[in-house]
């Protein structure tokens, strides 16, 4: 078994697209879609959904890809918090974590946290905790390798 992709549900799936293709060179794999009728509905458990889809590729990897999925009508929800129980972080492995973060930032992101590092002082581990564009919570990590 593998992980095949990961999905988001998007207030605005290509301005979320438009981050994550700025800040990490994400990459289209697919025009974008529009997807509706009875086996979408069937499949996802919603009547009548009516969904936006663009595929992203992550750099240098084909598998897992970014599912940005925007529904016709959606339930909001406030920003996550770090310590909500669910799905809580996508974690990238950066080579220089603080132009990663002016990245973030430039691409419409948010910090949340400050650079700490879980390593030792030999074998660092930079991590920070940020936002995307919809509020999503992404962690960045360094490591000395």
């Amino acid at each position: 078994m593998k992980l095949a992709h990961i999905s988001i549900t998007a207030r605005s799936a290509d301005s979320l697209a438009a981050f994550y293709i700025s800040a990490f060179d994400c990459q289209e794999m697919r025009p974008p879609r529009r997807l509706s009728g009875e086996v979408v509905s069937r499949g996802n458990g919603l009547p009548d959904s009516v969904i936006y889809s663009i595929w992203l590729r992550f750099p240098e990897q084909d598998m897992p890809f970014l599912e940005l999925l925007e529904y016709d009508t959606s339930a909001d929800r406030v920003a996550p918090r770090v310590d909500e129980i669910g799905l809580g972080h996508l974690a990238f492995g950066v080579t220089d974590i603080a132009s990663s973060m002016d990245r973030v930032l430039t691409a419409g992101g948010t910090a949340l946290g400050q650079v700490t590092n879980f390593g030792t002082e030999d074998a660092p581990l930079l991590i920070v905790y940020m936002r995307d564009c919809e509020g999503n919570i992404l962690e960045l990590e360094q490591s000395a390798n």
